[in-house]
């Protein structure tokens, strides 16, 4: 895999200097003053920290004016060992965790430095990488640039310190695999096949799903970094998938004309791979499909010399108005050459009322435009899925063009959508929308993908029953490894509520599955219990279930695996479940997001900055029933952990002892992390208590959740080494590394002190408030 960046740019962007560009270009929003990380010596301590291992001490010391033996002597005197360095090798699947590791560290100029970004490239990446900037809280924190100089005494005895305090905590963890191990496992094809026929997909129902490793961004420029390599492709048709999709942005991979010059810069080289990508896939019965959510509003400079096909604008970026017969005729027009360049395409599906700001009706601005303020809301939403209908359908009549209802009215009833649709497309719902739910005490309904809650749900019965009442085929989208509630492993043992899903579905009478967004794409045994179904619709839960424990664990284990998955199921469905917590709380990060005695004053942020926002994890639930719900969880989760521990006990073949002990690791790590979110906010209750009113009730029982934090992250670090699966998701790639779990090791000791000192000087009868 080569590297997409320019990486040999370095030397000279540093001879350089950064014009005032660079800020205008890249968005800081609100820019408040940058966190301190008080349990390493000083900032350059933390940044060694943070990346090494993930690029060279050469590039370090270049990025700090200094030499690569300084860098070196920093880290060895933390107890850090150099290895290879992760990112030349894997640049697409870890800029993100770069920037999100450094984003309190460095300003811009040094972030480019570190990525080999150019400033446009980043530009693109913080707008159209799935809310990238969304995802960083829409600030860039304020921080001066980050140059060597000697550490200080104090700096290099804390640095002991840390050394010592590790070597006391580590000992004997498991084996290492190598971060990204599992797309070389992913890729490899299975000797077992004798040719190509033996692999596909014998699904006729759509089956279609993400790549577990695929680059949100821009995955089309570089053949060498494919998100459906061979391996994948044959491991996803044996779990009968039979479509897997892209995210591509349209002004990429077709030019503009005259109306759009600027648009398709290097579109025939993606074209090319794309073809290439689809033809490979075509010999595992696999098609590709593309998500098309269009026309991307653009920057207020893209209009200068075109007003009149301006439409809304939002947060610096103003929408091609789909109103405008140039911005129609492009969006057409584009789709039928992609096709027509690529005919080995399976379809598209769309997204015209969420995620990125596209068509003016897209996030409820309609009437800020002076076209699309005096047209339906409906005729607006209908008109753009009829557009790309028709640009697909004229360069490939048989291919599938779903309309996904997401977002439409505000995620309310669309039937005036759907009875607009044109008759050539499919209709999509999630599943699980809308369903009403209780946790907790606290009523709410389902309003983002769901594990813990069991679909279909009215809104997406409601739609279905709309859709086939015009003709209209079915799709239900659905999350069946992993969902927000816990995105950082491939997917979750909660089998039964998997199973209990895909019998519903099959009842309600759909033709198909969109099984994944950007999470949950792993080829899991998830995956097998709906193809289960679809091979005999007639089949119970309890027959699925028990055929999937035999063949993958063998028949003596079934009884105990099978009372597992129902515990971990039962245990899932407390979740506080809310469209905040899932994005906000921190469960994709578990022990891994750091704690701090005094409130940072940082909000957080969608699956990308927890922060210590206990009220913004919370959502609808009181922080203590949050926190409550999350001990629910992660009791429930341990009974099923005890009885998957009893299989492993009983006799099996390697190979099934084999599944067991990896799938096991799968489950303690999810119990970590649910366990650690529990912690976590038991401690900011008391946090907030010790600041009100201080004494050594409260002071006891920080102390021992700042210790059960250390032992969470002590474990999940062993398991996290050992499979380097664990915490990674393709859209946010690496939430944390092994690396992170000890840097809360690090952070709970210090804070232990830092206690210890505040609880010394209270008065000796402060006991109890």
């Amino acid at each position: 895999m080569k590297p997409i960046l320019g990486f040999f740019l370095i030397v000279t962007l540093l001879s350089l200097p950064y014009p005032g560009a660079t800020q205008s270009r890249l968005p800081r929003g609100s820019h408040p003053p940058a966190l301190t990380f008080d349990h390493f010596p000083d900032r350059l301590f933390t940044f060694v920290w943070r990346n090494w291992n993930l690029i060279s001490a050469e590039r370090m010391a270049a990025l700090l004016h200094c030499e690569s033996w300084q860098v070196r002597d920093i880290a060895q005197a933390m107890g850090l060992e150099e290895k290879k360095a992760l990112f030349p090798a894997y640049s697409r699947q870890l800029y993100i965790s770069l920037l999100r590791r450094n984003w309190h560290l460095l300003p811009y100029e040094q972030l480019l430095e570190l990525t080999g970004m150019s400033e446009k490239e980043l530009e693109f990446a913080l707008q159209e990488d799935d809310f990238l900037f969304h995802k960083f809280g829409r600030l860039k924190p304020r921080v001066e640039r980050l140059l060597y100089s000697q550490p200080s005494a104090e700096a290099w005895e804390k640095a002991a310190q840390i050394y010592a305090l590790l070597d006391g905590h580590i000992h004997n963890p498991l084996p290492e695999e190598p971060r990204f191990a599992f797309i070389e496992q992913l890729s490899e094809v299975a000797s077992t096949a004798q040719d190509s026929e033996t692999t596909r997909s014998s699904q006729s129902g759509l089956r279609l799903i993400y790549s577990y490793f695929g680059v949100f961004g821009d995955p089309l420029l570089d053949p060498q970094s494919d998100p459906f390599p061979d391996g994948l492709l044959q491991k996803l048709a044996a779990k009968g998938v039979n479509g897997v999709w892209l995210h591509v942005v349209l002004n990429q991979l077709a030019p503009g004309g005259p109306d759009f010059p600027e648009f398709g810069d290097r579109s025939s080289e993606r074209l090319a791979n794309l073809q290439a990508i689809a033809r490979r896939a075509q010999k595992y019965g696999i098609s590709i499909y593309l998500y098309i959510n269009e026309p991307r509003a653009m920057p207020a400079r893209f209009f200068a010399s075109r007003p009149d096909m301006a439409g809304i604008s939002k947060q610096g970026l103003t929408t091609l108005c789909t109103s405008n017969k140039q911005v129609q005729n492009w969006i057409s027009q584009s789709l039928t050459h992609v096709f027509e360049q690529v005919p080995e395409l399976g379809g598209v599906f769309t997204i015209t009322a969420s995620e990125n700001l596209t068509n003016c009706a897209s996030h409820g601005g309609k009437a800020a435009c002076a076209r699309c303020s005096k047209r339906p809301y409906a005729h607006i939403i209908a008109e753009v899925n009829r557009l790309i209908a028709d640009g697909v359908h004229r360069a490939k009549p048989s291919a599938r063009v779903i309309a996904w209802d997401w977002g439409w009215n505000g995620h309310g009833p669309a039937r005036d959508v759907i009875a607009e649709l044109p008759r050539d497309v499919e209709l999509m719902s999630v599943s699980e929308w809308g369903l009403p739910i209780e946790r907790g005490g606290i009523e709410t309904r389902v309003s983002e993908y769901s594990l813990s809650a069991v679909g279909p749900g009215p809104r997406a019965l409601d739609h279905w029953a709309a859709a086939k009442e015009r003709g209209l085929s079915t799709v239900a989208k659905v999350q069946f490894n992993s969902s927000w509630e816990l995105s950082a492993l491939p997917w979750l043992p909660v089998m039964d509520l998997v199973a209990h899903h895909a019998a519903n579905l099959n009842r309600a009478g759909v033709d198909g599955y969109m099984l994944s967004w950007t999470l949950g794409s792993y080829p899991s045994p998830n995956l097998e219990i709906a193809h289960k179904f679809s091979q005999n619709p007639n089949a119970t839960v309890e027959q699925a279930l028990d055929e999937l424990a035999w063949e993958r664990y063998g028949r003596q284990r079934v009884p105990l695996v099978r009372k597992a998955w129902t515990a971990f199921s039962d245990a899932f469905q407390q979740f506080p479940y809310h469209q905040k917590v899932v994005y906000n709380a921190p469960q994709q990060y578990g022990p891994a997001n750091l704690l701090f005695l005094e409130p940072t004053g940082y909000a957080s942020t969608m699956v990308g900055f927890p922060y210590d926002d206990l009220a913004g994890w919370s959502g609808p639930y009181p922080p203590e029933v949050l926190v409550s719900q999350f001990e629910k969880v992660a009791l429930g989760w341990k009974k099923g952990l005890d009885l998957l521990g009893e299989a492993a006990a009983l006799p099996s073949t390697d190979e099934q002892k084999e599944k067991l002990a990896e799938d096991f690791i799968l489950a303690k790590a999810a119990y970590l992390h649910v366990l650690s979110v529990a912690q976590q906010g038991r401690f900011l209750l008391l946090r907030e208590q010790w600041r009100r009113s201080p004494n050594h009730f409260v002071y006891l029982h920080m102390r021992n959740l700042l210790e059960m934090e250390i032992h969470s992250a002590l474990q999940l670090y062993s398991l996290a080494r050992a499979d380097s699966r664990i915490g990674f998701e393709a859209s946010n790639q690496y939430y944390y590394l092994p690396q992170d779990l000890l840097e809360k090791i690090i952070n709970c000791e210090h804070l232990l002190d830092a206690l210890a000192v505040q609880a010394a000087a209270l008065p000796m009868g402060a006991s109890r408030e």
